[in-house]
């Protein structure tokens, strides 16, 4: 029976698991639309916002500051993960924050917390499908260089991503974006020298900086930290690259900021600790949140 077959089974087998894909595909744009259609729904005939701020550790207040339109918890938003990391509210807000509407993501989504990687960048998607054009990445991220010191700004300018599982992996959606994008401007030069201006201004310690990415939830060791210094890093964090490699594949501008909190592993004494991160996120919440006010009022 087997050897009459016209086509080899191994072949039989690579169309089963093609056709699989393009069902999941089919049904992945589903779950997309769900949710935009869901957050879409309670804008009430306002103008959907072209910015999405997605706020890390310290940057909370600013959900308090702006002037709320809407507030929806995750978990009622169709087919979004719940956020589960410390400090992470986990939360939908859209308002008007310095003068333009905005969607804030009070709470991101981390591969250490067990979601698969089309899971993590799922709302960066939404946020394309619905009208969003512009995403600003926030996050707490330990120092590498050796003149830092906690609490400062990075404005990234570039990533290591060796670690990350790409986001990308798969059969790629054609409507999205190409199969192979480009990867030598993610992050809007433009944005980065807006960011140095508003940081001058204000009075606020900002330099431009390469972002290395690790998995976690396990900090980096001394020994890894050296490696990412060698090959060029500046800081080294749990998150941001995910979703600024998505947001690039889909043509969408892309900013991020870090906050170094801690220096990393080897660099001082001491273990590093969740506490100490949390602490100096919160300490410099005041100059983070001025930062990212001031920055969205000056956007043209």
């Amino acid at each position: 029976m087997i050897r009459a077959l016209a086509v080899p089974v191994r072949s039989i087998r690579i169309a089963a698991v093609r056709s699989n894909m393009i069902e999941n595909k089919e049904e992945y744009f589903k779950s997309l639309k769900r949710a935009g259609d869901y957050i879409v729904s309670h804008l009430n005939g306002r103008k959907v916002p072209e910015i999405c701020l997605v706020l890390g550790s310290g940057l909370g207040p600013l959900t308090e500051i702006c002037e709320k339109y809407f507030t929806l918890p995750y978990d009622e938003i169709p087919d979004f993960p719940c956020s589960t990391a410390p400090g992470h509210a986990g939360k939908l807000v859209c308002g008007s924050l310095s003068g333009k509407d905005v969607f804030m993501m009070s709470g991101r989504f981390h591969y250490y917390e067990g979601f698969p990687i089309e899971k993590i960048i799922f709302y960066v998607r939404v946020m394309k499908m619905i009208g969003v054009k512009m995403i600003l990445l926030t996050n707490a991220a330990g120092g590498i260089r050796k003149d830092m010191v906690p609490p400062e700004f990075v404005a990234i300018e570039d990533h290591l991503s060796f670690y990350a599982e790409s986001v990308l992996r798969g059969p790629n959606i054609d409507e999205l974006g190409v199969r192979f994008p480009d990867q030598s401007n993610v992050y809007d030069k433009e944005c980065i020298a807006l960011l140095e201006s508003c940081a001058k201004d204000l009075n606020i310690s900002l330099t431009r900086g390469v972002y290395a990415y690790t998995k976690g939830p396990q900090y980096e060791t001394p020994a890894e930290i050296r490696a990412l210094r060698t090959l060029g890093a500046d800081c080294v964090g749990m998150s941001t690259v995910p979703e600024a490699i998505c947001a690039n594949h889909m043509g969408m501008k892309v900013v991020a900021i870090s906050c170094i909190t801690n220096m990393a592993a080897g660099i001082n004494d001491g273990p590093l600790s969740e506490k100490e991160v949390l602490d100096t996120a919160a300490a410099a919440s005041d100059q983070s949140c001025a930062l990212v006010k001031e920055f969205i009022k000056r956007l043209k």
